[in-house]
């Protein structure tokens, strides 16, 4: 029996390191294979985890981050390092140097593509220039670039801030007061962009690279944001319900948008598509270096990619490369808040909304 590999998983108590662990326990169930180690910085969210010890630790932008990170991979003998959140795998990726002294491992893309798909305005001039469809985007530096981008997109506008995820500083169809005064608020000037509004209809590409060849990438369609009333952009960063789909010109559009920014991609890389009017899915952002957040959902229908990475982390990895859209269409992940996830075909939809339709036919029937 081979070694039992020590996984260091951060944010440990957080949904989107949850589908991390989960997937790894559905692989390895009966713990012969990792043992998983977890940090979060949140005193409450860490008691979440599902992981064999759990360590409560600085935030990602407290400098002891990372010497707490060291001094745990060296007390538990940490063999590889996987982080879900966006602030936590940038610093990590920056300071890679010093997490692979310890000897513990990684798999991640490069830092310099990490910095530049971290940045949403870097990423859309780095798509403009390879001459892939984006809608158009302004910087706001000013209050003054703020007016020309209601002047240029009117009511139809949408404003985020260029880093961070959860739909960061995301309006939509504000009126220019509004706007000005949440990026005032936040002292955004710099850091938020406008550009064109797109429908409400979304799309995810997530893959693995493996030094420049893909490995394996699943389409998922996003029916609706969770809790999207509490927010006014309607935009939560998380997936009430999703779908299982393929569609061979996404794939190509994809890969152009990952070639686009790395030309030997490394790790993960997870694109978001918005839809157009005109039914053309516009890329909007890649969520580098991490899963998105119902990973869960592609691992629970047969593709475990955070598996697959962590075999890549150790060379260990032995299945095919190029493999694309493995899962069965048509599978939904139905998510709610403190209850279990749902898998289930969409036929099991239709199936009770035929049964309902029938009973109200007979209650019609019997009383008309």
């Amino acid at each position: 029996m081979s070694q039992i590999k020590k996984i260091l998983i951060t944010a440990c108590g957080g949904p989107s390191s949850l589908s991390f662990t989960r997937s790894l326990r559905f692989a390895d169930p009966d713990g012969e294979k990792y043992t998983l180690i977890g940090t979060d910085c949140d005193p409450y969210n860490i008691h979440r985890a599902e992981v064999d010890k759990s360590y409560l630790c600085p935030k990602a932008t407290d400098p002891s981050f990372i010497p707490f990170l060291r001094k745990l991979i060296l007390k538990e003998k940490i063999d590889f390092l996987h982080s879900q959140p966006e602030i936590e795998a940038y610093t990590i990726g920056k300071h890679r140097e010093e997490i692979l002294e310890t000897g513990c491992r990684l798999f991640m893309p490069k830092q310099s593509t990490v910095e530049l798909l971290r940045d949403k305005w870097l990423s859309y001039k780095a798509w403009v220039d390879n001459g892939i469809q984006v809608p158009h985007n302004l910087l706001l530096n000013s209050p003054d670039d703020l007016k020309e981008a209601f002047d240029l997109f009117g009511k139809d506008i949408w404003i985020r801030e260029n880093i961070g995820a959860a739909g960061k500083g995301a309006l939509s169809r504000p009126t220019f007061d509004t706007a000005l005064n949440q990026i005032n608020q936040n002292d955004a000037w710099g850091r938020t962009i406008a550009a064109q509004h797109l429908t409400n209809k979304t799309i995810t590409w997530q893959s693995i690279w493996h030094q420049g060849k893909l490995v394996v990438a699943q389409t998922r369609l996003r029916h609706n944001w969770a809790f999207s009333n509490r927010s006014q952009s309607g935009v939560t960063g998380l997936t009430g319900i999703g779908e299982i789909v393929s569609c061979e010109n996404l794939d190509k559009l994809a890969i152009e948008c990952i070639n686009a920014t790395d030309p030997s991609p490394n790790g993960i890389f997870s694109v978001d598509f918005t839809y157009d009017n005109d039914d053309v899915p516009n890329p909007t952002e890649i969520n580098i270096g991490k899963f998105f957040t119902t990973h869960f959902f592609i691992t629970k229908t047969g593709c475990n990619m955070p598996h697959i990475l962590t075999l890549l982390a150790f060379n260990e990895y032995t299945g095919g490369y190029n493999i694309i859209n493995p899962c069965k269409d048509g599978m939904l992940w139905i998510r709610g808040i403190d209850v279990e996830p749902i898998l289930i075909h969409k036929s099991d939809i239709n199936i009770k909304i035929k049964e309902f339709e029938r009973l109200i036919q007979d209650l019609q029937e019997k009383y008309c």
